[in-house]
């Protein structure tokens, strides 16, 4: 089969490489649509540690199961699926008490096994999550990077008639104002340097979008703010909008050795609240559920596909902040 692979940071190819074989509890997928996110792109650059080389990456994807190994229950030849990439070791302390995202011996399709940007992929049967018929596998490749907005969600003190700021909108900063919109809050606003997203936030129901949150005329501040941008000025600006007894989200991805100001008089004395999400955990059946009714608008979400031997060309689009998802088709010549 053809596959995607990254030999070393920088350097990349497609290539031929053995079909895989699924063993026991395993199950083989043709690959219908896989996203490329920042991971992806850490991966590309060398900047995600776990990551070894050479790889095949690719961990937001649906596609087809076309065989199965021993004992891989649950699915069936022909099912459509999405698949959560998420390989918890299910013996370390997190894993015990149910926080598996934390697991202390993490690994991910993808991005520490071989993944999706490839013809096949090899997978847990128990990781495959079935998509309703209308659900295509285009759409179905964004139940990945919804999940981890739903998590994140599950992370915030959620509230009816709250009013929301989202930092970012990019690909995750429009799923979660969708969310927010879909979860009864009052309003959502938005901030993004990018005025050529700032109508897309607005179509997909923003109340406000802007350059800067001045713009928005809200001076006491916002209950929940999320920082979908992972950038130090987006996050520290954040910090300064949450309004007394309020919550900010560090939901976007910052450098490992990034480093934010903060106020610890301010945090005590209006009682802030700060909390992480990370990736995935117990989330993707109900990213799979929001999908299939209809709470995301997938068609505005994903605005470009390419084959496998495009990935250069995808690779360009996504740094240069073009567009929205940016998806891999591998079937596709």
């Amino acid at each position: 089969m053809q596959a995607l692979v990254i030999d070393k940071p920088g350097r990349f190819s497609v290539e031929s490489v053995p079909d895989p074989t699924p063993g026991p509890g395993e199950v083989v997928v043709r690959v219908g649509a896989v996203g490329i996110c920042g991971t992806d792109v850490h991966i590309v650059d060398g900047e995600f540690p776990p990551t070894p080389y050479p790889i095949v990456p690719g961990h937001e994807f649906a596609g087809e199961v076309v065989a199965l190994g021993g004992d891989a229950a649950g699915v069936r030849a022909g099912d459509m699926v999405a698949v959560d990439p998420s390989l918890f070791c299910g013996r370390c302390h997190f894993c015990a008490i149910g926080r598996g995202n934390l697991c202390e011996n993490w690994a991910a399709i993808g991005d520490t096994v071989d993944g999706a940007m490839a013809e096949y992929v090899k997978v847990p049967a128990a990781n495959c999550y079935r998509l309703p018929g209308h659900v295509s596998a285009a759409h179905g490749a964004l139940v990945e990077p919804l999940s981890c907005a739903v998590h994140g969600f599950d992370m915030l003190p959620r509230q009816l008639g709250s009013h929301y700021l989202v930092y970012g909108a990019g690909t995750m900063g429009l799923l979660m104002l969708q969310l927010a919109t879909a979860s009864g809050a009052a309003s959502v606003s938005m901030v993004d340097i990018n005025t050529g997203r700032l109508e897309v936030a607005r179509t997909l129901g923003a109340d406000a979008a802007a350059t800067s949150a001045d713009e928005l005329g809200r001076p006491e501040g916002w209950e929940i703010v999320i920082d979908c941008t992972g950038a130090i000025p987006a996050i520290e600006d954040g910090l300064s909008r949450v309004r007394r007894g309020g919550t900010f989200q560090q939901f976007g991805v910052a450098a490992g050795d990034a480093r934010a100001a903060i106020s610890p008089f301010r945090i005590y004395n209006d009682e802030i609240t700060i909390v992480g999400s990370m990736a995935v955990l117990h989330s993707f059946g109900r990213a799979v559920d929001l999908l299939a009714e209809g709470v995301i608008d997938a068609d505005t979400m994903i605005t470009h596909d390419f084959p496998l031997t495009g990935f250069d060309e995808a690779l360009r689009t996504f740094r240069a902040g073009a567009g929205r998802k940016i998806q891999i088709r591998p079937g596709r010549r």
